[in-house]
């Protein structure tokens, strides 16, 4: 008998081990993104690689990026030449200033149901629009989460999220489309200010651009 409680309590210490090394889990990491993302705005410095497959090209790019909720967002690229894409959660604006041209758009299309990391200015589009799981491997210090749309669609099949697991910040968003492609964005220098200007999530289309319509 005594044998026999040894052993149990072996596997009982062994098997609360092994629970306790596998970290957090999904709901207890996304009730830390929501707890954190909670804050009115956004802002970070941001760095992001490309890799489109079939053109085996890939693109490097970095800038700041400002958001308010729900929906606004302004990301300002520096390199490798300036661009500005700017929504206010209805519609969306891209200026290119090199090439003297605004485009402008719906902003669903753009950044909704996760696309562009929509997700980061309504952090409850994590819940509602996806299927999450932990990821296999994250970076030490990390949290990984899986999100695979609920609806399927080419142009996104799967994002993945590192997490700092000291305060809940999300500090890599990679989304994967169907056909391959990778695009991987780094967050950095992230605060949450109580207040960000509204105009920042306006656009005020300069005099003698050309306007193209991107919903026609």
């Amino acid at each position: 008998m005594v044998r026999w409680m040894l052993a149990w309590l072996i596997l009982l210490v062994a098997a609360n081990g092994a629970a306790a090394g596998e970290g957090p889990g999904v709901e207890e990491i996304l009730a830390g993104l929501e707890a954190r993302y909670a804050a009115a705005g956004l802002e970070a410095r941001f760095t992001q690689v490309s890799n489109l497959q079939a053109m085996e090209i890939t693109d490097t790019a970095e800038g700041r990026l400002w958001i308010r909720r729900p929906g606004r967002m302004r990301w300002e690229y520096t390199a490798p030449e300036p661009q500005t894409i700017v929504t206010d959660g209805d519609r969306l604006w891209i200026y290119r200033p090199l090439d003297r041209q605004v485009m402008i758009g719906s902003a669903p299309s753009f950044f909704g149901e996760g696309k562009g990391a929509g997700f980061l200015a309504d952090i409850g589009q994590l819940r509602q629009q996806f299927d999450v799981s932990r990821t296999p491997e994250a970076p030490e210090g990390s949290h990984g989460l899986t999100l695979v749309p609920r609806r399927q669609q080419p142009d996104l099949v799967r994002v993945e999220l590192e997490i700092a697991a000291a305060d809940s910040t999300i500090e890599a968003v990679t989304t994967f489309n169907a056909y391959g492609d990778k695009t991987r964005i780094v967050l950095k220098d992230v605060v949450f200010p109580d207040h960000l200007d509204d105009a920042l999530f306006r656009f005020e289309i300069p005099e003698g651009v050309e306007i193209v319509q991107m919903d026609q």
